[in-house]
């Protein structure tokens, strides 16, 4: 098979999950975001990589948001909203993280494939993105499957991307608005 063509069948896949989602569950995640005081969001590994940028976009688009562990995080609040992003929803670091955001009264919104998670349910609102955790050895024999977690992680892009895309409408925000609040100071 050529990159051409392993690029084509990822593409297919990740339409094949995105056909999955549950717009309910969405709906009910932006509904967190647009209700929360302040933001922080939170992964691991490559998660945790589409999370930050997710985090990027929402301060793009005005709200206050913080990744967790940065040094210029603020203190919880009630009324605050952490956001995870866990393939599994059984993250070691993250399921602890869950549990202290809940002692403190903060909303805990969760991204995964595993809606009965131990983070899944801690979490107020959970959308389930399809894909293959990084453990999961169970491939059909000669069908296309990328390794691990990656159609989950690659869905989580493409998924952060498309509520950015909704809270831009239902916001009234725009590219040009939205760069008004970009890094000048790069």
């Amino acid at each position: 098979m050529s990159v051409q063509e392993n690029t084509i069948n990822i593409l297919h896949e990740l339409e094949s999950n995105a056909l999955k989602i549950d717009d309910a569950q969405a709906a009910q995640f932006i509904s967190q975001i647009r209700n929360a005081r302040h933001i922080f969001l939170q992964g691991a590994g490559r998660s945790s990589i589409a999370i930050r940028a997710f985090a990027n976009r929402l301060l793009h688009l005005g709200f206050s948001v913080s990744v967790v562990g940065e040094i210029s995080s603020p203190h919880t609040q009630p009324g605050d909203l952490l956001i995870i992003g866990s393939g599994s929803g059984e993250t070691t670091s993250l399921k602890s993280l869950a549990q202290k955001a809940v002692d403190s009264g903060v909303n805990v919104a969760l991204v995964t494939m595993k809606a009965d998670s131990t983070i899944g349910k801690l979490a107020q609102s959970v959308l389930v993105l399809p894909g293959s955790v990084k453990d999961d050895n169970n491939r059909v024999a000669g069908a296309f499957a990328q390794p691990m977690g990656s159609a989950f992680e690659q869905l989580c892009f493409i998924t952060y991307d498309a509520i950015v895309l909704e809270l831009m409408s239902e916001l009234g925000e725009s590219s040009a608005t939205m760069f008004t609040r970009h890094a000048d100071l790069e």
